[in-house]
């Protein structure tokens, strides 16, 4: 920082404009002097003194004169030579000389005072001018020394104003660092002699006056940053002895004193020039500003220290000077000591005009001064101490003048010097600002008004709250400011029955500071993570915490949030206290603040520093004669530091902590342990501790005796002198010592039942005394840039008030900057709250702010949107709400349902973007113009293919707008007028403001919490829309919200997981409590469809979840089921055609084919079934073994339905079951490629087989002919069209006796027991039905005939073509039977002949199979016996040939095969 570049000269006192630009032509210097030659000497030959002249021998010239003409003389001759190698004193002096003789009047003296300006100002001196110091202190005496005869008032008030002028330019001169100290304190010293003098002359000599004294100090003190303070005694001020004399203005004298007067009318500004002061003989009642050289004055020690003295007066000024002044300058504050006033009782008359000018002046120091003060420890010094001290007084003068400028002072000194004012400004704003804002305290309006806007404008420093939390909410020894000017803020902010006032809004805008300040510090760092909370792990004694490096936010961060903890566990510690001391000791044990085991130094420290304590209960401990309560009294005191101080102050301090017992013995315990201490720490004047505690029971007693009103007789000051004599050891004490106790007590009662926490204290001598002590040892101020390391625990202390102010003035507010103050406010709160992971606060605000958008209100208007669009704060709380939601969404909980419910009325009102209720994947699907108010399509109805039943029709804001529009001209009283247009533009205007359908397009970005908070609160609306009652309105409210629900379900598909349970319970108890066809269950079941169809590509470890969830179709109730099947099975054919890749377990395909199954038998989705089932296995690419069963059991429903009077699905069903006989070829195949487990493989597909030829036969007894014979053929395909697949004999045996043997059976009874037109022409089904029992037979043969069941099956065989032989049907024998049954008897018995199964003479046990079987065929055509074995020997030899050939091989002859292929007849193999 630089010295302060100021203009030279005082524009505003100049008399005359003058050319003031420094020019090097000497001549026109010449010039310009000689011009003022010539006006000092016109003026002065006006003067008949001055005017006559006589050339006798007796008279000459005066020597002014003289000395002016020969000044003239010699200017010229300087031409060729520059100036500034003249001795300035050459062709100054004449004009000092006129300035100091006593014989000039007023008018010669102000012209020659302006000739010195001019010259002054023309920059002819500067420091390299020759003796230019000489010159600059000459000026300077002579112009305070100035005199001058006084003829009328003006004349003596101009040469005044010229007299500051000069003095003002001299301190403005590029010349002025010539000058030493003693000059500055003489100029200011005059200055200030002629403000004083100024009370009783003109209005513009006072201001004048006051203007250059103010520019004087901010002269001076603009120097003080350039001072280098390294080292230089000028820098420190070491060794000077500086004695400044009070200032002693008596009530009535203010700054309009006596005048000017020496008794003979002249006045006078003469002071020797060794003496810094002035004349003696003024009648001024102020005193110097410092007698820095003046030995009648200041009784130096030694010769060195004066010597030391004479060093720096003489030196170049710097802060010696600096000091002095601002000594002076706090001394003017005093003024109020020396009249006896108290801090109240100072009129404003009086007690504005001296304080006020005295606080311009420090505040244009400290200003200018800045941070460079604190560099010297002297300044330092007298801020700390008496300029604090007096401003703590003055702040609570009645004066609004004097309040405001005393706290724009404290946050000057808060900008430059907080790190040495710690607990100075905790005593500022505990015992001045927080009183003063109370009206419990006497304060007046304006006082409070003034005290508010200094408190906003402290929170405008950006770090201020942070860093009073940090120093002082966070010091156990300091109170809670920040906690209680935020609470100030909030209280003042609510209006209590009144209107909203100036005050409420001013109150409002500080908070809104403190609040914009966090949100401001969130955005210079990454993002907030949140704070452990502190927890204390093992004792450590609170009173001795201390920080590593104040400076590093790595270590002080946590050291203050830990002292906090502990200063939040001694609150509470302390209120068990008050209601059971015992209980609160152990207490603050259970909580590590105390050890397990008491000790005396513990408990001490604890009753020492704890606020809140009942200093009732603490007096009683103290004093108590119990050992551990002896013990830990002396230790109490040992926590106070008396050194430096009065025993009655220490006493007073030590009382204020706890209330003096009232026994005797309890008295003189604690008074001993208080002596004991005293004396340990100021043993200068007392002999021992029995002194001090003699002298301190004399104190009380004298408390006692003067301020009981009981006592009448008080004791004197002789009585009390007499009462303490011999008690200092056998000696006396000092009589001055003993008068000023008395006299304090006199004045000042030592109250030993001090007052309770409530409320802010007084500050006291005595506390203050103890501040000044504390200061130099508190713990260093800690300065907070601009990072939000303690955000998070101030915004949770402050965050409810606020919320709640800022509510109440949004409340009452009626204008629009308001309004928008509020929204600041609240958008600030929400960033805090989000980036601090505070979500209740965040729903607490979103809660506030939702009841101002009048959307929750029920509608008492007949036209809501009228309204909405007039009421600008319904509209801007709606923005804000919306804005809040889509920014900081992430950490809003219960809030959504506040949110939810503006939604839902904006929804009734028609008043929501198209976009609101559709997922992220509807963008192709919904119109690019995202106008908004048209009618819309639901998320489930934007798709095309799910038809929906009529649902009430939303119109939008567009819609109604043109309703509006479009009103019946002829009606006047329908047109909309243009306030009406105006709101419905506003409206709309609004809601594109607040882009609600983002909160739900954009829900994949929000938090897990947030977003399962979300659900859940569309779940609790839609339910509790659906317990109302069944209105129309709740029954849209309930659809609407499980749109919403379902586009965020689409919209967080990677999150499926978090919200799927809420989602499917919701739509589950829906489904399952609706018992007839309505909007909500058609959109749950739709909705339902449709996630499992969007999702299943993308979750595939939730497919079997999502379709199970689809099994809630089948759980329909009847009625509803037949109102939406059709569509449902188009879904579900849409959902397979689309997934079928993706279903891979079997229980999704057995929800996937119930849901087709079901369909076979409704009229209107058996289509749309069948092609599903159709695509599923078509071509075998989506069977597997997981849904081939599956899918085989649908087709069999799918073959037995007669839906539709139409046989060629039924075929087509049929077709699908025997083809995918092809599928398992496959799949054997497959898996022994792949070297999979064979037999459990081969198990799998044969129970795939079994399952597969079980379904035909329950289609071979269909009613339908068609269907019936379509079905034993396909039955036929896959017995004989096994080729791959490895059956077992076993299965084989299990097959005949489950399918074929059933399946004729049931058609034999069918055929006997069912008239033709319920079965007919059942004849050509037992045909085929034998058709296929012989070739299913024959093709087995080799086979099944080497097993141990082989005569039981061939039994079966036979005994099943004797009843199909022997079968009559309607009443009589079929021909075709009869003609087809012999006929396949004798190609299987030629066959069975042929492959050596049946044999004459078998040695193999074939005479039993022989006889059996010619017992049965006998019965049924006894010629076929000699047909087949002839009794030809040859025949039999060769059969017998053959058949051993036949054994060997295990093959037929091509003879054989050829027979066989001609008959018909299948070989087997």
């Amino acid at each position: 920082m630089g010295r302060l570049k100021l203009q030279s000269g005082i524009k505003a006192i100049e008399e005359e404009p003058e050319d003031c630009e420094f020019t090097s032509n000497s001549g026109a210097l010449a010039c310009m002097v000689n011009s003022e030659i010539g006006a000092v000497l016109a003026v002065m030959r006006r003067n008949v003194r001055w005017g006559g002249h006589y050339m006798g021998d007796d008279q000459l010239e005066h020597s002014l004169i003289q000395s002016l003409k020969a000044l003239r003389k010699q200017i010229y001759s300087w031409q060729q030579h520059q100036w500034h190698t003249i001795n300035p004193t050459v062709y100054l002096q004449p004009f000092l000389d006129v300035i100091q003789s006593d014989e000039t009047g007023a008018p010669i003296t102000g012209v020659a005072l302006s000739s010195v300006y001019k010259i002054l100002t023309l920059d002819i001196l500067d420091l390299n001018t020759v003796n230019v110091e000489d010159a600059m202190q000459l000026v300077v005496d002579a112009v305070t020394s100035c005199r001058f005869e006084v003829t009328d008032p003006a004349s003596e008030e101009a040469v005044l104003m010229k007299i500051l002028q000069v003095l003002l330019a001299c301190m403005k001169s590029k010349a002025s660092g010539v000058l030493n100290n003693q000059h500055v304190c003489t100029i200011v010293n005059t200055c200030f002699r002629i403000v004083h003098q100024a009370g009783t002359k003109g209005e513009l000599l006072q201001r004048i006056a006051r203007h250059t004294m103010h520019e004087l100090v901010r002269c001076i003190f603009s120097h003080l940053p350039d001072i280098d303070h390294v080292g230089s005694p000028l820098a420190n001020g070491g060794g000077l002895s500086l004695k400044p004399e009070a200032v002693g203005l008596d009530k009535d004298d203010a700054f309009g004193g006596k005048p000017l007067d020496n008794g003979n009318g002249s006045s006078e500004y003469d002071a020797p020039p060794a003496i810094v002061g002035f004349a003696s003989n003024v009648s001024i009642s102020t005193g110097s500003v410092a007698s820095l050289v003046d030995t009648n004055a200041v009784g130096l020690a030694s010769s060195k220290e004066a010597s030391n003295d004479m060093h720096l007066v003489t030196e170049p000024y710097g802060v010696p000077c600096m000091v002095e002044i601002f000594h002076f300058l706090c001394s003017l504050l005093n003024i109020g000591e020396h009249v006896g006033t108290g801090l109240r009782s100072i009129p404003i008359a009086f007690d504005e005009d001296v304080p006020l000018f005295a606080l311009g002046l420090i505040n244009s120091a400290i200003e200018l001064g800045g941070p460079s003060m604190c560099q010297h420890p002297k300044l330092l010094a007298l801020i700390q101490d008496e300029l604090f001290r007096n401003l703590m007084q003055f702040g609570l003068s009645m004066s609004p003048l004097i309040l405001s400028m005393v706290c724009s002072i404290v946050l000057n000194l808060y900008h430059h010097l907080r790190m040495e004012l710690k607990l100075q400004l905790e005593a500022f704003f505990s015992c001045v600002i927080l009183r003063l804002a109370q009206n419990r305290y006497g304060s007046s309006y304006q006082q409070q008004e003034v005290v508010m806007e200094a408190l906003v404008d402290f929170c405008r420093q950006k770090s201020f709250m942070a860093e009073m939390y940090a120093n002082l909410d966070c010091d156990i020894t300091c109170a809670n400011v920040f906690e209680d000017l935020s609470n100030l803020l909030s209280k003042s902010a609510f209006p209590v029955n009144c209107p909203l006032s100036s005050m409420h809004i001013l109150a409002l805008d500080g908070l809104i500071a403190v609040i914009q300040g966090m949100a401001e510090r969130i955005g210079n760092v990454s993002p907030v993570s949140e704070q452990a909370p502190v927890h204390l792990e093992e004792y450590c004694p609170f009173w001795t915490m201390k920080c590593e490096n104040y400076s590093d936010p790595n270590h002080w961060v946590g050291f203050v949030r830990r002292r906090k903890f502990i200063k939040r566990r001694l609150a509470i510690g302390a209120d068990h206290f008050n209601r059971d001391p015992k209980k609160g000791l152990e207490f603050l044990q259970g909580t590590r603040l105390l050890p397990d085991k008491l000790d005396p130094q513990s408990v001490a420290c604890f009753f020492r520093y704890t606020a809140g304590l009942e200093k009732n209960l603490v007096g009683d401990f103290l004093g108590n004669h119990d050992e551990f309560c002896v013990q830990v009294l002396p230790e109490f005191a040992r926590t106070f530091d008396f050194q430096c101080m009065n025993l009655d102050t220490a006493l007073r301090l030590f009382l204020e902590t706890f209330r003096l017992p009232g026994e005797s013995q309890k008295i003189q315990r604690v008074l001993e342990a208080f002596s004991e201490r005293y004396y340990e720490q100021s043993p200068q004047i007392l002999a021992n501790k029995d002194a001090a505690l003699l002298l301190s029971y004399s104190l009380i007693l004298l408390n006692t005796d003067q301020h009981n009103v009981q006592v009448k007789k008080k004791m004197t000051e002789e009585d009390f002198i007499r009462n303490n004599r011999h008690i200092n050891g056998g000696n006396d004490l000092p009589r001055e010592f003993l008068s000023e106790l008395y006299h304090s007590i006199c004045k000042n009662e030592i109250r030993t039942t001090p007052e309770q926490g409530a409320g802010f204290p007084e500050m006291t001598p005595s506390r203050w005394v103890d501040l000044i002590n504390k200061s130099k040892s508190t713990a260093p101020f800690i300065m907070c840039d601009s990072r939000p390391y303690l955000d998070h625990d101030m915004f949770a202390i402050m965050s409810g008030p606020t919320i709640a102010a800022i509510s109440v003035v949004f409340d009452h507010a009626e204008h629009e900057d308001v309004f928008q103050t509020c929204v600041e406010g609240f958008m600030a709160m929400a960033k805090i709250s989000s980036c601090h992971h505070l979500v209740d606060v965040l729903d607490d605000l979103v809660v506030s702010l939702c009841k101002f958008t009048t959307l929750l209100n029920p509608s008492s208007v007949d036209e809501p949107i009228l309204a909405f669009g007039d009421d600008a704060k319904a509209r801007m709380a709606t923005v804000t709400v919306f804005t809040i939601a889509n920014r900081f969404g992430d950490y809003i909980r219960t809030g959504w349902r506040n949110i939810l419910d503006c939604i839902l009325r904006l929804h009734k009102l028609g008043l929501l973007p198209a976009r609101v209720a559709t997922d992220s994947s509807d963008d192709s699907e919904v119109s690019a113009d995202p106008v908004y108010g048209k009618p819309v399509m639901s998320s489930v109805s934007a798709s095309s293919h799910i038809p929906m039943i009529s649902t009430p029709r939303r119109s939008g804001l567009m819609e109604r707008f043109s309703q509006l529009l479009s009103l019946d001209p002829e009606d006047p009283r329908s047109q909309p007028t243009e306030q009406q247009l105006a709101a419905h533009q506003r409206t709309l205007q609004t809601i594109q403001k607040c882009h609600i359908d983002s909160i739900f397009t954009e829900s994949k970005f929000l938090q897990a919490d947030s977003l399962l908070q979300l659900a859940r609160a569309l779940i609790w609306v839609a339910g509790r829309s659906q317990k109302g009652n069944n209105s129309p309105e709740h029954q849209d409210t309930a659809v609407f919200c499980l749109e919403l629900l379902i586009a965020i379900t689409l919209n967080n598909r990677d999150r499926i997981v978090l919200l799927w349970q809420s989602v499917y319970e919701h739509i589950a108890s829906i489904v399952q409590s609706t018992v007839l066809p309505c909007a909500l269950v058609e959109k749950a079941v739709f909705g339902l469809l449709r996630i499992c169809s969007r999702l299943l590509p993308y979750k595939e470890n939730l497919a079997d979840e999502l379709l199970r969830s689809l099994q809630l179709v089948l759980k329909l109730d009847a009625r509803v089921a037949d109102a939406y099947y059709a569509d449902i099975t188009q879904e579900v054919a849409r959902l397979v055609k689309e997934n079928a890749t993706h279903i891979r377990s079997q229980m999704g395909w057995r929800t996937i084919t119930s849901l087709l199954s079901i369909t076979a038998r409704h009229p209107d989705a058996s289509k749309a079934g069948f092609e599903a089932l159709t695509f599923i296995m078509s071509d075998g690419a989506l069977l597997s073994p997981a849904n081939y069963v599956l899918c085989v059991d649908a087709s069999r429903q799918f073959a037995e339905s007669r839906v539709g009077l139409e046989d060629r699905r039924s075929v087509h069903s049929l077709d699908l079951m025997a083809d995918s006989v092809s599928c398992l070829s496959r799949w054997s195949r497959e898996a022994k490629d792949a070297g999979k487990d064979a037999s459990k493989m081969s198990q799998e597909i044969e129970d795939m087989w079994l399952r597969l030829v079980l379904g035909l036969r329950k289609v071979c007894l269909d009613p339908r002919e068609e269907v019936r014979n379509h079905a034993l053929l396909s039955l036929q395909r896959c017995l004989t069209g096994v080729e791959g697949i490895c059956l077992t004999n076993a299965l084989w045996l299990q097959c005949f006796d489950q399918v074929i043997f059933t399946v004729l059976d049931d058609l034999l009874e069918i055929a006997q027991s069912h008239s033709q037109k319920d079965y007919p022409n059942t004849e050509g089904t037992l045909v085929l039905a034998m058709k296929l029992l012989s070739k299913v037979f024959l093709q087995l043969l080799m086979e099944l005939s080497l097993q141990t069941s082989f005569c039981k099956l061939w039994l079966g065989i036979l005994s099943r073509i004797e009843k199909y032989m022997k079968a009559k049907v309607r009443g009589k024998r079929n021909e075709k039977l009869q003609e087809l049954v012999p006929e396949l008897l004798k190609n299987t018995l030629l066959v069975m002949k042929t492959r050596g199964v049946i044999v004459q003479r078998s040695a193999l046990g074939g005479d039993s199979l022989w006889e059996l079987t010619w017992l049965h065929v006998n019965n049924i055509a006894p010629s076929l016996q000699s047909e087949v074995f002839p009794d030809d020997e040859e025949e039999a030899e060769h059969a017998n040939n053959q058949n051993e050939t036949s054994r060997s091989s295990g093959s037929v002859s091509s003879t054989d095969m050829l027979s066989a292929s001609e008959q018909g007849i299948p070989t087997a193999g």
